[in-house]
């Protein structure tokens, strides 16, 4: 896989669309890494492509993040919807 980032990205976009996590609705970031494969999320650099991953969303402000009972949770920012629906060709 040439670029795991924006494999991420993608993943972690289809997968807060699917359930549902958009605006006050969220989920906490250590729940976001299951469902990806082990040979990313299984090593320190998967996790720390993981982090970059979301560091760039939260960057482009397509996900909100809000901290919550000590740790990170993030969402959709529901004012970007159309452009990451054109992102993951929806």
């Amino acid at each position: 896989m040439p670029n795991n980032v924006e494999f991420i990205k993608n993943f972690i976009l289809r997968k807060l669309i699917n359930l549902g996590k958009i605006g006050g609705a969220h989920i906490s970031v250590f729940n976001l890494n299951k469902g990806l494969p082990n040979h990313i999320r299984g090593n320190k650099k998967g996790q720390k492509e993981i982090k970059e991953a979301i560091k760039e969303l939260i960057n482009e402000n397509l996900l909100l993040s809000k901290p919550s009972t000590g740790e990170q949770h993030i969402s959709i920012n529901p004012r970007k919807i159309r452009e990451i629906k054109e992102f993951l060709k929806l």
